[in-house]
Order: C-alpha cells, then sequence, then structure tokens
C-alpha cells in the first residue's frame, strides 16, 4: 500500500496579515497549475479583521488552519473495509485476509466496537475450542458463524485524527498492541494505525511566504521539510537538510513577486483572486504610499486590477486608490478590537543586541485615538511580553492617513533612548513619517540596540 503525504502547505507567518494571506493563496495556486501533486494554501493563525473583510468582500474561503507542522493521526490513519459486531465472523476472515490481519468492527453509528487482530482472534479460537466438550469435532464452519464481537479486542485505544502523533509516541511504545484507532471528533470511526506508521509518519512539506525567521514561524517546524521560501523580508532563516529554492527580494508585499510569477508562466490569476492579491499589496504599501513601495509593486497592482476585471468581477468601478481606501479602513481603528487583540493582531518577535522583543502594529485613521485606549494597550503588551518570555514589546499605532506612527513600549530601554523619536507628555514616542515597521522602524531598532 502506497505510503500517504501530509501534502505542500504554502504557508505565511503566525499572526497573519493580509499579505501573508493572500501570497499563500496565490502561490498555492500557481504551483498547484504548474504540478501533478495537491498544493495547499494553509495559514498559521486567525484572519485579523481587515484580511476577514477583504475575504468576505471578494467571496474566497480562508486558507486552511495549520497551527503547527507536527504529523496528524490523519496522516497514518488507513480507512480498512469494517463489520458490525453481529456479522459472522466469516465477515472478518474475508477483510483480514486483505488488511494483513486486522479487521475493525464498527458500530451501526459509526463508533468503533472492537478490533479483531491476530492476537484476539487466537485467544478466541483457544477459548471457544479449548471450552468444547469434544473439541476434535469442532469444525471450523461452525467458528466461522459465531458473532465477530467474540473475537474483538474492545480495549484497543483511540487517537483523534487530528492529534499530534509526538504527544503520544510514548503510550504508543508502551502499548502491547500494534494497531490503534484513529476517531474524529465527534469519536466515528476514521481508520486504523500502525505503530510503524506513527513512528515514521511522512512530514509536511512547507513553502513559507512573507517570513523566513523561525520565530514568526508556525510551530514544530523542524518536524517538516521546508523547501521553499518567497519573501520580501530580512534575512533569519534556519538552517535545513537540504538545498531549497529561496527567494528574498525588495518589494513591497510578497503579492508583488507571486503575480510576477504567474506573469511570468504566461498565466493570469482569477478575478477574485487577483483582487486579493492586489489587497495584499495595498495593505502592506499603505496604496503604494509606503517607502518599501517600489515600480514593481506599481505595475503588479496594475496588472492585478486588470485581471480581477475580467468578466464578472468584483471590483467592478474600482481603482487601485479606491478598493486600497477600503483594505485600509477595513483595517484600521481600535474601537471595534479588544485590547489583547490588536497588539497580538500583527505581532513579530526579533532578537538583537542580547535582547529578545517583540513589535506590533496597528492601524488607524488619527492617531489621537491612542490616548483614549493607552492604559488598556499597555496592559496587554505586558502581557504578551511577559507570555512570550520577551525583554520588551512595542507597539507601533500607523496612521493611514496623515502618515505617521505613535510608539507604545512597555517598559523603558536604556539603548532605546538614542531612538531619533521625541517622546510625548503621555510617554509614547512621536514617529512621524514612519509608517513601515520593516523598512523604517525596525532598523532604527536594531541600530539602537547594537550600538
Amino acid at each position: 500500500m502506497a505510503k500517504k503525504t501530509s501534502g505542500t502547505y504554502v504557508i505565511g507567518h503566525i499572526n497573519p496579515d493580509t499579505d501573508s494571506i493572500a501570497s499563500a493563496m496565490g502561490y498555492a495556486w500557481l504551483l498547484q497549475n504548474q504540478e501533478e501533486d495537491p498544493v495547499i494554501a494553509a495559514r498559521a493563525g486567525q484572519l485579523n479583521p481587515q484580511t476577514a473583510w477583504v475575504l468576505e468582500r471578494l467571496k474566497l474561503e480562508p486558507p486552511v488552519l495549520l497551527p503547527d507542522a507536527s504529523p496528524r493521526f490523519e496522516h497514518v490513519a488507513q480507512r480498512y473495509n469494517t463489520t458490525t459486531p453481529d456479522r459472522p465472523l466469516r465477515d472478518v476472515w474475508a477483510i483480514a485476509n486483505r488488511t494483513g490481519g486486522i479487521a475493525p468492527v464498527v458500530n451501526e453509528d459509526g463508533t468503533p466496537y472492537g478490533l479483531v487482530t491476530v492476537l484476539s482472534l487466537f485467544r478466541f479460537l483457544k477459548e471457544s475450542v479449548g471450552a468444547h466438550p469434544r473439541r476434535e469435532e469442532m469444525r471450523i464452519a461452525e467458528i466461522m458463524e459465531r458473532p465477530c464481537s467474540e473475537a474483538c479486542d474492545t480495549d484497543v485505544p483511540r487517537f483523534a485524527a487530528n492529534n499530534r502523533i509526538r504527544d503520544v509516541v510514548p503510550r504508543i511504545l508502551h502499548e502491547e498492541r500494534t494497531e490503534f484507532w484513529v476517531v474524529d471528533d465527534e469519536g466515528h470511526y476514521i481508520g486504523i494505525c500502525r505503530q510503524r506508521d506513527a513512528l515514521n509518519p511522512p512530514r509536511y512539506r512547507l513553502i513559507l511566504v512573507d517570513h523566513n525567521e523561525v520565530g514568526q514561524a508556525l510551530g514544530a517546524l523542524d518536524d517538516a521539510d521546508l523547501i521553499e521560501v518567497l519573501d520580501h523580508h530580512r534575512l533569519g532563516n534556519s538552517p535545513t537538510r537540504t538545498p531549497i529554492r529561496f527567494t528574498i527580494d525588495v518589494v513591497g508585499s510578497t503579492c508583488t513577486l507571486v503575480s510576477e510569477r504567474i506573469n511570468e508562466a504566461g498565466l493570469s490569476a482569477p478575478p477574485a483572486l487577483a483582487g486579493l492579491l492586489l489587497a495584499g499589496i495595498m495593505s502592506d504599501t499603505l496604496i503604494l504610499a509606503s517607502p518599501t513601495t517600489t515600480n514593481r509593486d506599481r505595475e503588479a497592482a496594475e496588472r492585478l486590477l486588470r485581471w480581477a476585471k475580467v468578466g464578472d468581477s468584483p471590483l467592478a468601478g474600482e481603482t487601485v486608490q479606491t478598493f486600497g481606501e477600503q483594505v485600509l479602513q477595513a483595517g484600521a481603528g481600535l474601537a471595534s478590537r479588544t485590547p489583547d487583540d490588536i497588539v497580538q493582531a500583527d505581532f513579530k518577535v526579533y532578537e538583537s543586541g542580547g535582547y529578545k522583543f517583540g513589535v506590533s502594529q496597528v492601524e488607524v485613521t488619527n492617531r489621537s485615538q491612542v490616548g483614549e485606549y493607552m492604559t488598556a494597550l499597555k496592559q496587554a503588551m505586558v502581557k504578551l511580553r511577559d507570555t512570550n518570555g520577551l525583554d520588551f514589546t512595542m507597539l507601533m499605532v500607523t496612521d493611514v492617513v496623515r502618515r505617521g506612527s505613535r510608539l507604545l513600549l512597555t517598559n523603558e530601554i536604556p539603548a532605546l533612548e538614542s531612538l531619533p523619536y521625541p517622546r510625548r507628555e503621555d510617554g509614547t514616542l512621536n514617529a512621524d513619517g514612519v509608517v513601515s515597521r520593516k523598512m523604517q522602524l525596525l532598523p532604527a531598532i536594531l541600530g539602537a540596540l547594537e550600538g
């Protein structure tokens, strides 16, 4: 029987933004059109309000949630043929002859009853024949008509299909059995897992988009095979087992890189997907006004808008500017979200100068909103700092209208006193003209921490 694979997933960073989700979906679509094996778009966390709005606006389903790369039981389950407890043992015999000696016995409601194995069948025969007054006359035909429930092992452990295998390896090793049930969340039969397959499960094949640093990637990255990176951020990648395709390019959005590859392949994205890729560029470049914006981003935006307007277009009547304004407005503001959501939605962790720290970014249409929510935001930032074991966290509140930011810090860091941003009376830092965390704020922070 052919070994299962966990599949190839295209996935962005944890706390995904619109560029991360859009580039994963766009690149998965391109690769699926070029390769025979399935390529699946995934996300490493929950959608933020802006991305959720864009997907709904374009009537697209979000990518599958893949919180970590550790193999699950669903990847090693074989859905063998089944019978019911009241059926004769000959049914079990026929199944076991095809499965290598096991036969699942399942109740009418789909829940497992018991598993017939070589060992359980031997025990049943021993008890049945041994108890017969004239066992030398006991015929196989008589035994084969007995209910198969009598030959079942009813104590076989059950594992949920979406459970990580690594979490229960010690239990699997200490069990006398070598086959286990795999069930869904309601306890219904999914398949059978053999011990040898659980101890050597297939690995995910991962393509990372919009990030390359381990601290920003989904959990258990070492359990997967990383085969490609497509990004537009600084280098911070982990070592790989084998050479991989690795692309870091100086553009304002990963969606720009995806659109270029689609174009180079002689293809055009479907209208809704083109609109999604355009939204990713609009979000990351603040409607092509961020200092990270390049001519390639502008060209990609025009190309994607053209693709998005083919046929029954979801962006009929829109321009790059009007659609971009809608995208930014969907992600702006503090009132509609909890402080925890605000500081976690676009949060990234970095290390420099002996410090481990995190920087969150939230977009607003007026920086004066900060004062009303400052106390609650700082409390959420402190909790985020302590939960992640960081030295400090910073929140970058970016005004997408006036093109500037206010910076909130959880605690005073002497090295950051050299930052070129004046301090306000409320303790926040005023960063006029600073809208890009990647291109403007992060280099200033790294320079200050590294002296």
